[in-house]
Order: C-alpha cells, then sequence, then structure tokens
C-alpha cells in the first residue's frame, strides 16, 4: 500500500498503478466508444435508405445480421489493439492524482515511468525539501501524456466500482476515472462525495 501525502499546498497526491492486463476498465471504455461509433453509423445510414426507398423489413433483418458481424470484428480489433497497448506499456498504467477543495487531476506519466520513481520524487515534492529532485519532480510531470481535470461543482454523477479500485466521475463531456488501492478507497471516496454533494 501507498499511502496518499498532502503536501504544504493542501494537495492530496498519490500514484496508482493500473494492471492493463487484469483490470478491463481501460478495455470497456474503449469497446463502448468503438461500438456506440458503429450503432451511430448504422442508425444514421438506416434513416438515410428508409427516406430514400421506404421501409423494407428485408432490407432492415439483412442491415441488422451485417451489424452484428461488424460489431463483433470491431470487438476483436478493439482487444487486438489493446493487447498491442499494453504489451507497448509494459502492461502497466502508472496515474499521477492530485486532489484538493476544488477537484481531482488525472495525469498519466510516461510509460517508461515507474511507480516506485514517481513515489520518490511526491515524496520531495510534498515535503519541505528543495533543490534537484524539486526540479526532477516537474519536469515529470510536465512530461506527462495527459491529463484530465474533475471539478466537483460541474460533477453530475458518479459510478463506484470498487472491486476495480475505480470512482468514476461524470460530467457533460468530461468522464474521469479515479483510481485509488482498497486501503485508502474509503478515505478518497468520502472526500469527493462530500465535496460533489455540496457543490451541487
Amino acid at each position: 500500500m501507498q499511502a496518499i501525502q498532502q503536501g504544504k499546498d493542501g494537495i492530496y497526491r498519490w500514484v496508482y498503478e493500473l494492471n492493463l492486463y487484469t483490470n478491463p476498465t481501460i478495455f470497456f471504455l474503449v469497446s463502448k466508444i468503438f461500438l456506440g461509433i458503429g450503432l451511430g453509423l448504422f442508425f444514421f445510414i438506416q434513416v438515410l435508405v428508409m427516406i430514400e426507398d421506404g421501409f423494407q423489413l428485408d432490407q432492415l433483418l439483412d442491415s441488422i445480421v451485417m451489424l452484428a458481424a461488424g460489431l463483433v470484428g470491431i470487438l476483436v480489433l478493439v482487444a487486438v489493439g489493446y493487447l498491442v497497448y499494453a504489451f507497448i506499456m509494459g502492461g502497466k498504467y502508472c496515474v499521477l492524482f492530485e486532489m484538493d477543495e476544488r477537484g481531482v487531476k488525472h495525469t498519466q506519466l510516461p510509460h517508461q515511468v515507474k511507480k516506485a520513481q514517481v513515489i520518490g520524487v511526491l515524496a520531495v515534492m510534498t515535503g519541505a525539501a528543495a533543490g534537484n529532485l524539486t526540479t526532477m519532480g516537474s519536469g515529470l510531470l510536465a512530461a506527462s501524456h495527459t491529463y484530465l481535470y474533475s471539478e466537483f461543482a460541474k460533477v453530475k454523477s458518479m459510478e463506484i466500482l470498487r472491486k476495480r479500485n475505480l470512482i468514476k466521475l461524470n460530467e457533460p463531456l468530461n468522464y474521469n476515472q479515479v483510481y485509488v488501492d482498497a486501503d485508502n478507497f474509503d478515505f478518497v471516496l468520502n472526500f469527493i462525495q462530500a465535496r460533489v454533494g455540496k457543490n451541487n
């Protein structure tokens, strides 16, 4: 277990290393996106066909069969792509979380950075020490690939998936996934719930 650290700036920080092979959360997310696109295209094409030729049951049934085959093909491609991605990432998705009274930030770290390195840098960042390691910490965060920020006041719903160590924060057009280990899960969940409830 890695303890959540609170810095002098009042921000709680922790690192979570998601096992891409045993935790299917990212695979499910990508699958939903591609299946949604496939279904959207299907309905759009069907509307165009009905406008052009009118409703034809035989044509619709044939299209549904083709849709089912297409969705299976999409899932196979997503699965293969996901396994390639997991292999490239070394089987791990390393994330830094920063949480304060206003919201929580999810930062994906470069795949070559290991959890132990990040924890060491965080220990310096949250303490009073200064010097090269603090600069290194800033550089590490600047080199991060992507980040996503959820402001508690804008969160419309939450989904709690304790078995996957996951709290989903849903805003309009913004969906954040907060990962936290079992020992710290209740602390983070209660912290978020208290602030989402107050701001909405």
